[in-house]
């Protein structure tokens, strides 16, 4: 056989049966994992400080369950809030809520907060609850009154 013959034979795979097959190559030479190694192990360690400097061994990281309430801060006109916005108000569900605005079309605007005591399921407690979310209403002295085209009537 001639030496091109010889190098263009396969090789024989029974030749050598104790020993195993070509391996896959890597995708990382052995420097650069050791330089993957060493960077993740760098940020590992960088992680644990954060945390032992936040505070995390002596479980100061999360502090909501220590957290103060804080109030909210807001106010609705009860004589034009739709009833989901009155949910909003302290001791008023959805039923409650429904009541009021249900009690505004029937028998008129409230003319002071003390007339929401008209509404079924509102006593004094839940109202001075409610008062400071309430817009201030307008004296009734001072207001206008209906009928008459948006005029002001005059009484001689």
């Amino acid at each position: 056989m001639s030496r091109r013959a010889a190098d263009k034979q396969p090789p024989e795979a029974d030749s050598r049966p104790d020993r195993p097959g070509p391996r896959a190559p890597w995708i990382l030479r052995r420097l650069d994992q050791a330089a993957a190694g060493v960077l993740l192990g760098a940020a590992l360690l960088a992680i644990a400080g954060y945390w032992v400097v936040r505070g995390g061994g002596s479980g100061r990281m999360i502090e909501i369950d220590r957290a103060g309430p804080r109030r909210i801060e807001f106010q609705v006109d009860i004589n034009a809030a739709p009833w989901a916005e009155l949910t909003a108000l302290p001791g008023i569900g959805e039923t409650l809520a429904r009541r009021i605005v249900e009690s505004r079309e029937a028998e008129g605007p409230f003319v002071d907060h003390n007339d929401l005591l008209r509404v079924r399921g509102i006593g004094p407690k839940t109202l001075n609850d409610m008062k400071p979310y309430l817009l201030p209403l307008p004296d009734a002295r001072n207001v206008a009154e209906g009928g008459s085209g948006g005029k002001a009537r005059s009484t001689p």
